[in-house]
């Protein structure tokens, strides 16, 4: 079969129009090259670890740049990231320290004497604020009411002297439940060691607790004389009183620690009563319990 040359073939549109598409230049795009480039370096990606990495350094820079490029923006939508939790308060700032007041959880408060729900307990009482069980209300000092001196105990007799004890006596009672010594001390010679022991350890009791239901009455005046003045530590006018006592210490409260004794004992409590200044004082004095109590 012979074939006409093609100056001697008839040339139609369609020839034109197809000729003029096979000879426009080829548009090759960056993602269909960056497309070529993944499936030729899956077909003669290296077997080793080693090659592998070899490989990946050794492209040409048009890939370098593409490998720059997705770095770039990797770090920039992290960062942003970063900016937008920072402003939102998601997280702190690098380098910034959360402030005491964000932080520390707030303080709880003392236990209050007067929470019937909430307050800490020990033994059947309330631990108050300076960690001292809490005195009952039914027995607190106000409860108590401060002896009166007797008229007949204001005259300078033995009568007047042995109701001047038994005065005397009373405000001891009063002194120990209430921790209120003045009136104690307030008839009773400054010298008398009697006296400033027995306010001492009333102070030490109610300074770090308290007491209450502590009971004496006098069961026998065992002598009421006058004692010869000696010069020494007996001075003029003085009068010995002696009295046999029943008594019961109560309830005692030291820190959180409570102690109650409600069995009787005896004891003796001697006073010298001197008529001073127109008023009994007593000028010293002794108490001698039964060492079973």
């Amino acid at each position: 079969m012979m074939v006409p040359p093609l100056s001697e073939r008839p040339v139609t549109e369609e020839d034109e129009e197809q000729f003029r598409r096979e000879s426009m230049p080829r548009t090759y795009t960056l993602r269909q090259r960056w497309a070529d480039y993944r499936a030729d370096a899956k077909a003669n990606r290296p077997k080793g670890a080693k090659d592998r990495v070899r490989a990946w350094l050794h492209v040409e820079p048009f890939y370098w740049g593409m490998r720059a490029a997705y770095v770039v923006l990797v770090v920039g939508a992290v960062f942003a990231v970063y900016i937008n939790g920072v402003a939102e308060g998601w997280w702190h700032a690098w380098g910034e320290k959360p402030t005491v007041a964000a932080t520390t959880p707030a303080a709880r408060p003392a236990p209050s004497a007067s929470s019937s729900t909430e307050a800490a307990m020990s033994g059947g009482y309330q631990i108050g604020p300076d960690g001292v069980l809490v005195r009952p209300a039914e027995h607190a000092a106000s409860t108590y009411t401060k002896p009166e001196l007797p008229e007949e105990a204001k005259e300078n007799t033995e009568r007047g002297a042995e109701l001047a004890a038994e005065y005397y006596h009373a405000l001891m009672g009063y002194s120990w439940n209430t921790g209120d010594t003045s009136a104690l001390l307030g008839i009773s010679d400054p010298d008398s060691t009697f006296a400033t022991s027995y306010a001492d350890d009333v102070a030490e009791l109610y300074s770090n607790g308290w007491a209450y239901g502590s009971e004496s009455e006098i069961s026998h005046i065992v002598r009421v004389e006058p004692i010869p003045e000696n010069g020494n530590d007996v001075r003029p006018n003085t009068i010995a009183v002696v009295f046999q006592l029943s008594s019961r210490t109560g309830v005692m409260c030291q820190g959180q620690k409570i102690v109650k004794r409600d069995r009787e004992y005896q004891s003796l409590l001697t006073l010298y009563m001197t008529w001073q200044n127109d008023h009994w004082i007593e000028t010293q004095g002794s108490l001698i319990a039964d060492a079973s109590k």
